[in-house]
């Protein structure tokens, strides 16, 4: 009953989707003008989400036929795998192909969606806001419920074949054999999220020094060479890259859950035997709680409705706190069901904490980047006295910024710890832990529709500016922008803790997997061996060394668009006279091509350091003769994991938090404080914006995708360290 209601709802949630995809491609598309702009988008973005995802596939194939090969022919079969040495190859590799492919999937659809939203919420502020605000929310929703019906069909419809297949007779055994699942989807989302980011902020960085500083135009003049490639990078960096970050967050978080329940069974068997609770409905209850998720986003996205008088994002906060609601709803209907009146009520409350730390979260990141508060008013007052100032705050404020997001984390994984340890069952904290990262993500569909939100209305603002649109439509655009940078920035915060919980639920699936493969009941990361911390030092390098090079990376293509946008002024004085057009597409191909070949060194790094980290270290550990003092591939590598994850952490909220209050300090700048637009405060916030671009929208995302690429790299392929 577990499966089918899981695979059930999930297929509820693509109708949903289904059903918003008609809601909005049957509502208006403007002027023919407007039109013409929008199919530009619309070709750029799709040109390079092709060239991108061929990339992409040649690489994902080249992985998996390694992982077949180093499961099949390198590594020697164990008594206590959970399947035969072909099979287990087989349907590793399998479940990494399976999530790869949907993790591709569910990207496009994302922006697919997106790249025709746009210019129905350009058309529809010519009436009224809530005819802009409804299909830019609903646009999005359909990414967000893509993603997260997706990745609970794949994780349940893959865990329903092996079972049916009977590969296995102990279906605790199952989550082992489709880990692959999560680092498919993880691999694909890296490389999503850095081409992506990489594209999106060359084209910003190179629309703004040279359109808004340099020929002090507009941001969405279209006299500016760049524009266009500027909006198609909204499509491809925060609606395809997020769609997939988010994808592979919820697919590898499930796999980690299921994975921390069989162990968690194992351990009190009697019990659940005597309740009448079944091995599958305890190994499912993840995925059931996540599925009534889907249900109370649907209820929150139907919730919101908004008036030209309203603020934008009270009503967009009103359809979240329904969501969330409702979402603690179907917690308590899953924990009484699944894990038994005797000791549900724990794990129920594990998962609100759950709920709360997104809340949590949300506020924080808002505080720290909306210019209603301290943080950003202090960068932009350090303004005035030119961009080196402005530039010494925002990275101030970047690093205060992590302090209360880790102040948050540690509350919810020690009293979720404590609620599971206090429940009654054996070895149940670290499945409190599993419970709260449950229920942050219980309102993914919710938040990543509010994340795609961000990026439709950008480019609305582009259409209806670009189309020289009356000024009450651009008011009206102009608010729902400024309400999609406050969504993408407290999303970019939900990632990040969810990225968090996360990454300490598949730690402890890690451990877990590897008391599986040794039969063993204690498994210690020792930082006081030698091997070990220098693995640690490994994963905290890997970190830094990948922020700086998809910063870098941003830089170079930067460089080649800045000289393109000059020699287009240069060669052609039409262009400011607004006698000619600029060729928009040099600025897109040179966009395009630098984002692809960028993506690649560094993606490269995140997968095989880890590995080549433990294949040394276990060769090491076997050539020196096993003595009791050393450390063993897995050992290594779990501090690798460790400390990296703990780093990425911290480098994401600062570069985050950073680069989202640089950028509203622009925008508080603009509203007329410290001279408004084009004063010399202005022209120095414009700098530190520019400087914050790669953080936010590059290198930051990418770290919360390498957060969860390290653990599910560490799931898959722990047995070859051992």
């Amino acid at each position: 009953m577990e499966l089918s209601l899981i695979l059930g709802i999930s297929v509820i949630g693509l109708l949903f989707a289904v059903y918003l995809i008609r809601d909005v491609l049957k509502r208006d598309t403007g002027t023919a003008q407007m039109q013409e702009i929008s199919n530009a988008i619309k070709q750029g973005a799709e040109a390079f989400l092709r060239r991108q995802n061929r990339t992409i596939i040649y690489l994902a194939i080249a992985l998996a036929a390694l992982i077949y090969i180093l499961y099949a022919f390198v590594r020697a079969h164990q008594q206590h795998d959970p399947a035969g040495q072909m099979e287990l190859a087989l349907w590793t590799t399998l479940s990494f192909v399976f999530g790869a492919a949907s993790s591709v999937a569910a990207g496009y659809m994302g922006m697919w969606v997106a790249i025709r939203s746009n210019i129905r919420t350009a058309a529809g502020a010519m009436r009224d806001m809530n005819s802009a605000l409804q299909p830019a929310l609903r646009g999005g929703a359909v990414a967000g419920f893509f993603v997260v019906a997706m990745s609970l069909l794949g994780v349940a419809g893959l865990f329903t074949i092996v079972k049916s297949a009977g590969v296995v007779e102990d279906i605790s055994k199952i989550p082992l054999l489709i880990v692959g699942y999560g680092f498919g989807a993880s691999f694909v989302a890296l490389f999503a999220q850095l081409g992506g980011g990489i594209y999106t902020k060359a084209a910003d960085v190179g629309a703004d020094l040279v359109g808004k500083v340099e020929a002090g135009i507009p941001e969405d003049d279209p006299r500016n060479p760049a524009v266009i490639a500027d909006l198609v990078g909204d499509n491809v960096g925060d609606c395809a890259g997020r769609g997939a970050d988010l994808f592979e967050s919820t697919a590898a978080e499930n796999i980690g859950a299921m994975v921390l329940a069989a162990g968690l069974y194992s351990a009190n068997m009697e019990y659940f035997n005597q309740g009448g609770l079944t091995q599958l409905g305890v190994l499912l209850f993840p995925l059931v709680a996540r599925a009534f998720g889907i249900l109370a986003s649907i209820v929150g996205i139907l919730s919101v409705k908004a008036n030209d008088k309203e603020d934008p994002m009270k009503a967009l906060n009103r359809g979240y706190y329904v969501t969330s609601a409702l979402a603690i709803v179907g917690f308590y209907i899953a924990s009484y069901w699944l894990l038994g009146p005797q000791y549900y009520f724990n794990f129920f409350i594990a998962g609100v904490i759950g709920v709360l730390t997104s809340l949590a979260f949300v506020f924080i990141t808002q505080y720290y980047t909306e210019y209603k508060y301290r943080p950003v008013k202090s960068i932009a007052e350090a303004s005035q006295t030119g961009p080196a100032t402005n530039i010494i705050s925002g990275i101030a404020v970047g690093m205060e910024s992590t302090a209360l997001p880790v102040l948050t984390i540690a509350v919810a994984l020690i009293s979720s710890y404590f609620l599971g340890q206090s429940s009654g069952l054996q070895h149940a904290g670290l499945f409190g832990t599993a419970v709260a990262t449950m229920g942050m993500l219980g309102t993914a569909a919710y938040i990543l529709a509010m994340d795609t939100f961000g990026p439709i209305t950008d480019n609305a603002g582009g259409i209806v500016e670009m189309s020289q649109q009356t000024h009450e439509v651009r008011e009206r655009t102009d608010r729902l922008d400024s309400v999609g940078n406050t969504t993408k920035a407290l999303t970019k915060g939900y990632a990040v803790g969810s990225a968090a919980l996360a990454a300490f639920l598949l730690f402890s699936a890690y451990i877990d997997e590897i008391k599986m493969y040794t039969n063993t009941t204690d498994v210690v990361i020792n930082l006081n061996k030698p091997e070990v911390f220098v693995g640690a030092l490994f994963g905290a390098m890997l970190v830094f060394l990948f922020s700086s090079m998809a910063i870098k990376a941003v830089g170079k293509a930067a460089y080649a668009i800045i000289n393109n946008v000059r020699e287009q002024f240069r060669n052609n004085p039409g262009i400011m006279l607004g006698t000619t057009k600029p060729d928009y597409g040099q600025c897109v191909d040179i966009a395009t091509k630098s984002a692809l070949r960028q993506m690649v060194a560094p993606g490269l790094l995140v997968v095989l350091m880890p590995i080549a980290t433990g294949l040394v270290f276990r060769w090491i550990y076997y050539a020196s003769g096993k003595p009791a003092f050393g450390a063993s591939g897995a050992e290594v590598v779990g501090g690798f994991l460790m400390v990296g994850t703990i780093a990425g952490i911290l480098m994401a909220l600062f570069l985050n938090n950073g680069g989202g209050a640089w950028d509203n300090a622009k925008k508080y700048i603009e509203t007329g404080m410290y001279g408004g637009k084009r004063s010399d405060s202005h022209k120095a916030s414009v700098v530190g914006d520019t400087v914050g671009d790669p953080f936010k929208d590059t290198a930051g995302p990418s770290l919360h995708v390498l957060i969860k690429l390290l653990s599910t790299i560490t799931l898959v392929l722990a047995p070859l360290f051992l």
